[in-house]
């Protein structure tokens, strides 16, 4: 059996991918919006309230990074990470998804952060069932 802090641990290799990819927009959103945002989705954090949503949204986001690295470090959390994973990046594809219908498409980024969050959510559902199936 694998140790699940071995870096190609199958079972929680989604959620590592996972924390790596929040953790960089995260730090993106909340840190240096100013510096970050501009290049990448063409607006600027100016005001305090929108830096606030920011900042708010990356201590949301390092909060499931820190749920999901439990999860990864305590086997018997792996079920709860998966969950919230599986929540987590489906939200945000149902989001963009509503998005893509009402607005039209998006950029590139944002575009690739759909299939992204597509590709976790479905990864994950099948690890919750592959793994945590009985039979």
């Amino acid at each position: 059996m694998q140790s699940p802090l071995q870096p190609f641990n199958i079972k929680t290799l989604h959620l590592k991918i996972s924390v790596i990819a929040i953790s960089v927009i995260a730090v993106a959103y909340g840190l240096y919006p100013n510096n970050i945002l501009p290049k990448i989705f063409d607006f600027k954090a100016d005001t305090v309230d929108l830096k606030n949503i920011l900042r708010a949204i990356m201590g949301l986001y390092l909060g499931m990074v820190a749920v999901w690295i439990t999860g990864i470090i305590k086997p018997s959390l792996w079920l709860t990470a998966t969950i919230t994973n599986i929540v987590f990046m489906g939200g945000l594809a149902v989001g963009r998804l509503i998005s893509l219908f009402f607005d039209g498409p998006p950029g590139f980024y944002l575009l690739s952060g759909l299939i992204a969050e597509l590709i976790l959510t479905c990864w994950g559902i099948f690890n919750l069932y592959k793994y945590s199936n009985p039979n």
